[in-house]
């Protein structure tokens, strides 16, 4: 620690606090375009000026300064930093004189304008004129992709694009060209930027020189009604701000959640608002003739009661990778009283048990604990495409400490440097028994993460798969206690949640790949889009309730339409096991309800009538019935026995090849599918791939 003496008042520090972090501790308010704390340090800006005694006679960049490298004085005292003198007033009125000579001063047409740096900066540390009357530099705007756009003559040249985009998202593909008043940001070679995590620039950038391409002249800041909630494009939940008008969803912002996202989303988070207005359901349909028609609730409602309510018809229920707790609690309940065990919420194949215990399931060591690992193994996963801003995570640490990877599976480019060990379970099984260079490196970890990709615990191999990798995560002699490395990782938003609740086959009952191939006369499909309908028959009454006119309703009998996730108060659990809500921030359109009310009205209908009449009701239930439900935001941990108990390795595990599910990241669910933006992404990132090729 350090004593240091802010504005004449004495705190004490860290030594390794820069001056910046000092002053904010000490309650001052430092200016600054170019620092930002998850990037490394460029000291370009020259904003952040103060007065140091015990330092240089003159201005300092507080961003780039430590506080031991300030000299105490000559009897001892601590060394003493100013923040309001007329020097450091001076200095910065000079700064931002400097900074405004070539900026266009366009706000009144700028996206930025109502929240922009430099407009807010301009204000409290600027002056009224200017004493430069040359002509302003103007630069080409640059070609980014479809999803930043670019007013290059805005750019103050902070860098901070640069940064993130070759630190946290680990690209080269953005630079400084140029000396002097020929400097510019633009993207080498004039492409499109190619990582899934680009859209943060935007958040980034302390002026209007990178904005949101879709978002363009759609809204003024000060029109928004903000809503705090989650995203449920994967199965991380980064914590998201959605933005409205009137009835339309008009953006996503990331929220600050250093446990989650820290503060950055994927841009599949950031730029899938649109598909939420597109192919929307928003009345019921019934399928007459062979042909879809629109009906009202009570021609749809008693359609299915007919089906349901034949002598031996067998009824089940498939839910889907965007479905909440509460509709999954609801249809769960519901299956019961129609005396039906066909439920279910995994994938076909999947080997997935929640009686085996929840540390079987979830991602034991946490995401933020990926920053305590001294060893990863990624196992039939691309993190990159399944949760991009966990992969970043994983990126973070590899550049910090050199964390040693391997990867058995895919030889996908993550990212970050890794060890390729193979393809498939025979690798896994030889690492499991100790053999090879990367073993040895295992052997020594004591914070070792197992990352077991969805897919690979699906098929025939994927009990065994399951069971090296728990055998694998308790291995190294040196693991500490109460360390669990066994992580998870889902791609479906409503995964958790819907093991937690038990939404799988009960006694007798048929699992996904059994209803799909006919074993039912009432499906139920709740959201269900990502599974092959293609093997049911015309003899399945198949009942979507869902979102928009995706796999699902184009194969359904009966169409309910339901709420989005930004159109209802929801539960989800992320992969890592954390409850989260997501809130309400605009209303279904049309006719269309919410889930659990849609449910809850259908049971009345065919003589099932569920017990709540409301929210408060169903969630008082399912809190008494699942009491972690009601721990919003925390983790319930995974018991360290059920892993010892998956870890029983088969002798001859059978063999298999491990691949990612996500082949096309821009287009893993019906709302992204249903995205004009998404389509051009997928359209643009295929190109790339060929062009590679």
């Amino acid at each position: 620690m350090a004593n240091i003496k802010v504005d004449g008042q004495l705190i004490e520090v860290p030594d390794h606090y820069t001056l910046m972090q000092a002053a904010e501790a000490a309650g001052a308010e430092i200016p600054r375009f170019c620092y930002h704390e998850r990037l490394s340090v460029a000291g370009n800006c020259r904003m952040c000026l103060v007065e140091v005694k015990g330092g240089p006679p003159k201005p300092q960049a507080s961003c780039a300064m430590s506080v031991k490298d300030l000299r105490p004085g000559p009897n001892g005292e601590a060394p003493e930093m100013f923040t309001n003198t007329p020097m450091v007033k001076k200095a910065r009125e000079g700064v931002m004189e400097f900074l405004l000579i070539n900026h266009p001063l366009d706000c009144p047409i700028c996206d930025q304008g109502g929240e922009c740096d430099l407009q807010d900066q301009a204000m409290a540390y600027g002056v009224d004129a200017s004493r430069y009357h040359e002509n302003k530099r103007a630069v080409e705007d640059k070609y980014l992709g479809p999803l930043v756009k670019t007013t290059m003559t805005r750019c103050i040249h902070c860098t901070r694009c640069v940064r993130f985009t070759t630190e946290v998202a680990g690209i080269s593909e953005m630079g400084l060209l140029g000396r002097g008043e020929d400097a510019e940001i633009t993207s080498y070679l004039e492409r499109a930027l190619t990582s899934e995590l680009q859209g943060n620039v935007i958040d980034l950038c302390p002026v209007g020189a990178l904005t949101s391409k879709p978002y363009a002249f759609a809204a003024r800041p000060w029109e928004l009604n903000k809503t705090e909630s989650i995203d449920v494009m994967d199965a991380v939940g980064s914590s998201i701000r959605v933005d409205s008008r009137g009835r339309e969803v008009m953006r996503f912002l990331p929220r600050v959640n250093e446990a989650i996202n820290e503060e950055w989303i994927s841009d599949k988070t950031r730029f899938v608002w649109d598909g939420l207005r597109s192919q929307r359901l928003d009345r019921p349909y019934v399928r007459r003739g062979g042909k879809l028609a629109a009906s009202t609730w009570d021609e749809a409602f008693g359609a299915i009661a007919e089906a349901v309510k034949r002598p031996g018809a067998k009824v089940g229920a498939i839910a889907g990778d965007l479905s909440g707790v509460e509709e999954l609690y609801a249809l769960k309940k519901l299956m019961g009283e129609l005396g039906s065990g066909n439920i279910d919420c995994r994938p076909a194949g999947s080997t997935l048990d929640p009686s085996a215990g929840r540390a079987g399931y979830i991602f034991n060591p946490t995401i933020a604990g990926i920053e305590q690992a001294d060893a990863i193994l990624i196992v039939g996963s691309n993190p990159r495409l399944e949760a991009a801003v966990l992969n970043a995570r994983i990126r973070k640490v590899w550049r910090a400490t050199g964390l040693p990877i391997g990867v058995i599976g895919e030889q996908a480019d993550l990212n970050y440097g890794y060890t390729y060990l193979g393809a498939g379970t025979e690798t896994l099984a030889e690492l499991a028994s100790g053999t090879g260079d990367f073993a040895e490196i295992w052997s020594k970890a004591t914070h070792p993460i197992v990352i077991v990709g969805e897919s690979a615990i699906a098929g025939d191999a994927g009990q065994d798969t399951l069971a090296m990798a728990a055998h694998l995560a308790g291995s190294p002699a040196e693991v500490v206690s109460g360390w669990n490395g066994l992580a998870v990782l889902h791609n479906a938003a409503g995964r958790v949640g819907a093991l937690d609740i038990g939404f799988v086959p009960q006694q007798g009952g048929l699992d996904t790949a059994s209803m799909l191939s006919g074993g039912v006369d009432v499906l139920f499909l709740m959201g269900a889009d990502e599974v092959d309908l293609s093997q049911l028959g015309d003899e399945t009454l198949v009942v979507y309730i869902g979102t928009h006119g995706d796999a699902g309703a184009h194969k359904a009998d009966v169409i309910l339409p339901a709420a989005a996730y930004t159109e209802k108060n929801a539960t989800y659990v992320n992969t890592e096991g954390r409850v989260q809500l997501a809130a309400r921030a605009v209303f279904p359109p049309g006719d269309a309800k919410e889930d659990w009310a849609i449910i809850r009205a259908l049971s009345a209908v065919v003589g099932k009538t569920l017990p709540f009449n409301s929210l408060t009701q169903l969630r008082a239930a399912l809190y008494a019935e699942v009491p972690h439900m009601a721990r919003v935001d925390l983790v319930e941990p995974g018991k360290a026995d059920d892993v010892a108990r998956i870890a029983k390795v088969s002798a001859n595990p059978k063999k298999a090849s491990y691949a990612s599910p996500i082949s096309e990241y821009y287009l893993t669910n019906p709302i992204a599918r249903s995205s004009a933006v998404m389509g051009e992404c997928a359209a643009l990132a295929a190109g790339q791939r060929q062009a590679a090729e």
